[in-house]
């Protein structure tokens, strides 16, 4: 072992000493320590284990590793769950937990991380996941009914659509499944018994990527659901179990194969012997272990013992002794002790390893030199090479741009040791470094951002998730479940009971069966579903259904129709008002623009990309602009507003950023300031924080132009402010305001540029964007590794409260616990307090003095507390990454859009997030508080605010346009309707015509041709997927809108059987008989019939020339229909024509 005087270089670290003896380090400056250890692994065959104290150091570590070295860098996270947890871990995490231990099996020189907690757990034994894996090939035989118990019994779930890992679907000559270990689900296309082809597939398109030729299926879980195993875990838990089985849940559902929540925690019942970590990793190993490992496995081991001795009384669920789930610390670390190992010190007890103090070079964007620092750096070190390191390619192109001014000759480098390997002085590369390194000796410099801007930039690589478009968005929000209300535009309001397949002129075709009041039934055939719309008004169970033929329904359509004319009018007033004014167009983005675009410190998403583009577009041309952007907390809005106002200051505007609350206000200014710390623009705030000097000083920089962007409350709204030249207001949480400062936006419409960003559309804001009145965009992207909110709704309860704080504070994180009641909420925070007496607990509530509630919020965020007991004053609140639990007591008495607004607090890191709905006795609650808690738990999903907002519209009952004067409309005759009436009246009123009261909405085109003409059910099984293609198809608009679905259903599906071709070949005749004002075409063997409408575009001298020419095919019958003879007794002919007819309307006399 190398003496205490002798410093160890990065670079040519030594062997470490044998087994059993230790060989201790001292921690380096910055990340001399990664470096060390990346060079310590590659020097030898064996694989190197780095156990760290927490899931954060392992995460980090990584990163750094993975820049310093080539070799494979393996982590083995976290469950993110606690002993004896009832909870299951994220099936991301398992399916990462369980590649990992195939990989081992395969990587001999590599470097692995493990948090020591993940350490201490007991795995399956070291063949299960090969045992249990299943091999794909295209060209292998393959039986499908084989094939679907081996999915079953590794522990995959049937589903109708795949979109997670663990999930599969057969659906005739295709299998659609997600791999567990896999990034992309698989598409599976059979020719008889054998894998023709093996495809991935988009999760959110379902549209096939790219094809591959094999594909290994790890095991869903860490626990085999065999009936070997099953055996094996019945006979264990009734052996070591003292209790009546018949009355644990848990262990009643594993014997029928039903992996209930927490069954992990019984994984050593499943195997005849478990394994460690050590044991996967085979026995030729080093490990490295970081400071604070020892400590963090003992208090680990307490919690455990202390969870086992609090949760093992219940006898419903009794738990395995701690030495039988889980390793004790002497055994762990025995079995640490039979290898070399390196343990990095903090004290003076280790060899010291070179790397200097990072040199203090920070760049300073208000100063008038900002690179002063690192140019006098450069000076005095004239022979140091420097390599600079950007954490994504978008930072690298920014930190060209800072660094362009020193002249440097800077190169792009293709990482550490190519930089190494080059005579380059000074380079970029890219790298998920948090600190750099100086050895000076070796007179090598590495700079990260963190040196540079005095910050750790956030890692940000993001999901590359293809997103929905907004269409598909709207569009899963007319999906229908039997026994929802529907509107029929000729019948009204009915009940929908499901699809039903009936012979109509003796052929097969499907029909939608609805109720109407009095119990009478209407069977509509799916080739008119364009005229069915689900109905969103009142509550599903008082939606008023009408009575078929009865004039009840053309008096209520009536009515809406007059209403919808006079809202078309007026919303037309507002958007005339914007399109008549030649408004401000701003300067095209430029080179100054294309720098601050490139300093932004993430990965743009694809539809954050496409939200910039629009609103560009938008502020280039010289028509007002009316945008909203939708996404959910995180999302990424900020950024578009960001990019909004620079274009618009750039162009010689102010801009006026309205936030709902003080405190947002303050977060607001300080991020605008810091993201525009490179540019001359001036930022200020008008808040309650400030004094009235200051508010006043303030008001005259606005007025003579000093100011460029101002961020404030409704105060930016009052008449004492004026501004010298406003072109943009960026409004934030609409819903927020008040009807007067709503009515005050409204007025500014058709005067500036106007965007909105919300989680949650209010239904007014939604309302509006679906009838075009105001322009929409959705971000629809998470950041990366992030995991959608576990949401619970429960009766208050001590033991869970506990659990919830502790299960956050265990694994280092902040919980937001919601007590809306000023008066009590100094006792609720006692009472947390001595609930869980180690956790640190702050309060924070509006009524707090200015100061005192500032310092609280900023406690919180600097870790000072981690427990926070809260008003609603945090809705709008900062962003606290490592916050990732929120308990609210009385969420009955929140509102939807609220509930998301405050579930998104958490849930901003890759970490699983939790959200505590606590409610009162069922019995206490109202009916429409509890459809609000069922549509928050149901839009579990990142990105769900979009489809809350259209939840939001039912359970209130009404949409407000401009107003409540249309809520009784839409009441009668359903949202959906509505909307499509108003767009159609808006469409009249452009074009210079008057809306038809009479008949608003066109009833289409009644098609018989006596051929089957449906999606069959052995070829598509769900209903729920015929009835959303059968709308999809209905609601196509042109052709190529008809193709590409065709595309999809043979991607989806597989080849399209012949009912289905005559489907799209009717949809296709539809279009073109809607244009020739033909309202019903007929045809059978022998003779068919068209009818047409009092406006048709046919001219009647067609008609009298086809007659002239062959009276025997064709004759008139009545004033509008047209009968005709010619022999049709094939699918082929009959269409050919029909469509042959067509072509001659089409023609002029």
């Amino acid at each position: 072992m190398p003496s205490h005087s002798s410093t160890i270089s990065p670079l040519a670290p030594p062997a470490l000493a044998p087994a059993r003896e230790n060989t201790r380090w001292r921690v380096p400056e910055g990340s001399a320590d990664a470096l060390t250890m990346a060079r310590l692994a590659g020097a030898e065959q064996t694989p190197l284990l780095v156990i760290t104290p927490d899931s954060a150091s392992a995460q980090r570590m990584a990163l750094a590793l993975r820049f310093f070295s080539a070799q494979e860098v393996l982590v083995f996270p976290d469950w993110e769950t606690l002993p004896y947890d009832s909870f299951s871990p994220h099936q991301d995490i398992v399916s990462e937990r369980l590649r990992t231990l195939r990989q081992l099996q395969h990587q001999y020189r590599s470097i692995i991380l493990a948090p020591v907690n993940t350490l201490m757990q007991r795995l399956p034994p070291t063949d299960y996941v090969a045992v249990q894996a299943l091999q794909l090939e295209t060209g292998m035989s393959l039986d499908r009914q084989h094939f679907r118990s081996q999915l079953h019994l590794a522990g995959y779930r049937a589903v109708e659509t795949v979109y997670e890992p663990g999930e599969y679907a057969f659906r005739g000559a295709l299998i659609d499944l997600y791999p567990v270990g896999s990034e992309h689900p698989l598409r599976i296309d059979l020719f008889d018994d054998e894998i023709d082809t093996l495809r991935h597939f988009d999760p959110d398109t379902q549209r096939s990527t790219d094809r591959i030729e094999q594909m290994e299926l790890l095991p869903a879980h860490e626990y085999p659901l065999t009936q070997e195993a099953i055996a094996r875990f019945r006979e264990g838990f009734e052996t070591l179990f003292d209790v009546d089985p018949r009355h644990c849940p848990l262990y009643l559902d594993a014997l029928q194969g039903i992996p209930s929540p927490g069954l992990e925690q019984y994984l050593p019942l499943f195997f005849e012997r478990t394994s460690t970590l050590f044991d996967h990793i085979g026995d030729s190993l080093r490990c490295a272990l970081l400071p604070g490992t020892f400590e963090a496995a003992e208090s680990h081991w307490q919690s455990i013992t202390g969870r086992y001795e609090n949760l093992g009384v219940d006898p419903t669920r009794p738990l395995l002794p701690p030495a039988r789930a889980f390793i004790p610390v002497a055994e762990l670390f025995g079995q640490i002790n039979r290898y070399p190992r390196l343990q990095w010190r903090t004290d003076d007890e280790g060899t010291p390893v070179e790397g200097n103090a990072l040199p203090n070079v920070a760049i300073d964007g208000r100063a008038t030199r900002p690179l002063a620092s690192l140019e006098q750096f450069l000076a005095d070190h004239e022979n140091l090479r420097i390599l600079f390191v950007a954490e994504s390619r978008g930072r690298q192109e920014a930190l060209h741009e800072t660094l362009a001014p020193l002249n440097l000759s800077l190169k792009d480098t293709d990482g550490w040791q190519n930089f190494l390997d080059a005579d380059q002085r000074h380079a970029i590369a890219e790298g998920g470094l948090e600190r750099g390194l100086w050895l000076e000796d070796e007179r090598l410099l590495i700079l990260t951002e963190t040196e540079l801007h005095g910050e750790i930039v956030r890692q940000s690589r993001r999901q590359s998730r293809a997103t929905d478009d907004n269409e598909l968005a709207i569009r899963h929000l007319s999906e229908l479940r039997e026994g929802a209300p529907v509107v029929h535009q000729a019948h009204g309001v009915g009940r929908y009971l499901g699809l039903e397949t009936l012979h109509a002129g003796g052929m097969p075709a499907e029909f939608l069966t609805l109720e109407y009041a009095g119990g009478s039934r209407l069977y509509v055939p799916v080739d008119s579903l364009h005229l069915i719309s689900r109905y969103a008004g009142a509550s599903d169970d008082s939606a008023p259904l009408h009575k078929l033929g009865s004039d009840q329904w053309e008096k209520a359509r009536r009515k809406a129709a007059e209403k919808v004319r006079d809202t078309a009018a007026e919303l037309l007033d507002v958007y005339a008002r914007r399109e008549a004014r030649e408004g401000f167009a701003c300067e095209p983005p430029g080179a100054e623009y294309a720098r601050f675009a490139a300093s932004f410190p993430f990965e743009e998403t694809p539809d954050q990309r496409m939200a910039i583009d629009a609103v560009i577009h938008d502020m280039t041309s010289t028509q007002p602009m009316d945008r909203v952007v939708c996404g959910d907390v995180g999302f990424g809005k900020t950024e578009v507003a960001m990019r909004a106002a620079f274009l618009a200051v750039q162009s010689g505007r102010q801009v006026a950023v309205l936030v709902p609350t003080t405190l947002l206000a303050q977060q607001h200014f300080d991020n605008f300031r810091d993201r525009f710390a490179d540019s001359a623009i001036n930022i200020d705030i008008l808040s309650r924080f400030q004094g009235g000097k200051l508010q006043s000083q303030t008001l005259e920089r606005l007025g003579d132009g000093r100011i460029d962007i101002v961020i404030g409350t409704h105060k930016l709204l009052g008449k004492e402010l004026e501004f010298a030249n406003l072109g943009l207001v960026i409004v934030d949480e609409e819903h927020r305001f008040g009807v007067h400062q709503k009515e005050k936006l409204k007025s500014l419409r058709a005067e500036v540029d106007i965007l909105t960003l919300t989680a949650t559309p209010i239904p007014r804001t939604l309302s509006m964007a679906m009838s075009g009145m105001r322009d929409l965009s959705i971000i629809a992207t998470p950041p990366a590794r992030r995991l959608s909110v576990k949401t619970f709704v429960q009766q208050r309860n001590q033991a869970v409260l506990k659990e919830a704080v502790l299960r956050e504070l265990l694994r280092g994180g902040q919980v937001y616990y919601l007590h809306n009641e000023v008066k009590s909420i100094e006792a609720t925070a006692e009472k947390v307090r001595e609930l869980v007496p180690d956790a640190r607990v702050g309060v924070a509530h509006g009524q707090m003095a200015e100061r005192s509630l500032e310092r609280a919020m900023s406690d919180f965020y600097h870790k000072r507390f981690n427990v926070l007991v809260c008003s609603t004053i945090i809705e709008t609140g900062i962003d606290v990454p490592s916050a990732n639990t929120i308990i609210i007591e009385r969420a009955d008495k929140f509102g939807l859009a609220q509930l998301h607004q405050l579930r998104g607090r958490v849930g901003r890191s890759h970490h699983q997030a939790y959200a505590y709905l606590l409610t009162p006795p069922p019995r206490q609650i109202t009916t429409d508080a509890t459809k609000r808690l069922e549509a928050i738990t149901q839009a579990e999903d990142l990105g769900a605010g979009f489809t809350l907002a259209s939840h939001d519209l039912e359970i209130r009952g009404a949409g407000e346009l401009l107003g409540e004067e249309q809520s009784g409309q839409i009441e009668t005759i359903g949202y959906s309707l509505y909307m499509e009436m108003l767009d159609r009246a808006v469409n009249a009123i452009r074009s210079g015509k008057t809306p038809n009261i009479e008949a608003p909405m066109s009833e289409g085109v009644d098609i018989s041709l006596g051929l089957p003409a449906l999606i069959p059910d052995d070829y598509m099984h769900d209903v729920q997927q015929r009835l959303i293609m059968y709308k999809r198809i209905s609601n196509a608009r042109n052709d190529g809108e008809l193709r590409e679905l065709q595309v999809e259903m043979i991607d989806r599906f597989g080849l399209l059987p012949e009912p289905v071709k005559h489907l799209f070949r009717q949809a296709t005749l539809r279009f073109r008989a809607e244009q020739l004002g033909i309202t019903r075409l007929e045809a059978g063997d022998h003779r068919g019939r068209i009818q047409f409408s009092a406006d048709t575009s046919v001219e009647p001298m067609t008609l009298v020339q086809m007659m002239q020419k062959a009276p025997d095919q064709y004759r008139l019958d009545g004033a509008d229909t047209l009968r005709f003879e010619k022999p049709m007794e094939s699918a082929e002919t009959r269409f050919a024509a029909i469509e042959a007819l067509l072509d001659h309307f089409n023609q002029k006399p």
